[in-house]
């Protein structure tokens, strides 16, 4: 009985040490699948600027203003930084041409006969979740970003990317656009390589990951 006893536990003992092995073997591949998702959006966002547009509240009169307000400060942003050739270029423009952009907003806002206050900023390392436009998508993760704040900034936001001027071309006109990008952040955008809609799932569970790790 004795004997038989430690037969089971050392065919347990076998059984556990591969699954063992199978599951570091599973976190090794994960790790490395997320470093590399991480990579891709980390190249991607050094060569996008994303517009973000935040509402004064979720009201029908605000959130109605927040779309007037992008209209104009996405025409003015494209006149600011239309000599731009790489997103390096476009943040140098776009910073110093931030009192004509918060100016659009303004006038935007006078123009819809609110009296709004509005901010404009050029932040680093905004959050953004992912977003499927007319012919492209963008993966989550943190972005350069245009940011327009109107009064309490409490509603509904709008993003999309101001440099290159994606959210101004329809889906026939985004491969001239994305010809500013490189090969591979272009293919990621569009999907040409592989499923995009995949990828981005693989990169919102890793960094769902990294959070869970974190603690957040």
């Amino acid at each position: 009985m004795e004997l038989v006893r430690k037969m089971v536990w050392k065919d347990n003992g076998r059984r556990l040490r591969r699954w063992e092995a199978a599951l570091m073997a599973g976190l090794a591949i994960a790790l490395l699948a997320g470093l590399w998702l991480d990579r891709e959006q980390a190249a991607l966002a050094e060569q996008v600027v994303r517009l973000h547009v935040i509402a004064n509240s979720d009201s029908n009169a605000d959130q109605a203003l927040k779309l007037q307000v992008r209209d104009r400060v996405l025409e003015a942003a494209a006149e600011a930084c239309a000599q731009a050739r790489n997103a390096e270029e476009a943040v140098d423009l776009l910073r110093q041409a931030l009192p004509e952009l918060e100016g659009a907003a303004e006038e935007a806002v006078a123009a819809a006969g609110t009296d709004c206050p509005v901010s404009a900023s050029l932040e680093d390392d905004v959050w953004f979740p992912t977003k499927t436009y007319d012919g492209f998508a963008l993966p989550q993760g943190r972005y350069t970003a245009l940011r327009v704040v109107l009064g309490e900034g409490a509603g509904r936001n709008w993003w999309c990317v101001v440099f290159p001027p994606l959210c101004q071309s329809s889906a026939t006109e985004a491969q001239p656009v994305l010809a500013a990008l490189g090969e591979e952040e272009a293919a990621l955008l569009t999907g040409e390589s592989e499923g995009y809609v995949i990828k981005f799932k693989a990169m919102e569970l890793w960094e769902g990951f990294c959070r869970w790790a974190e603690g957040d």
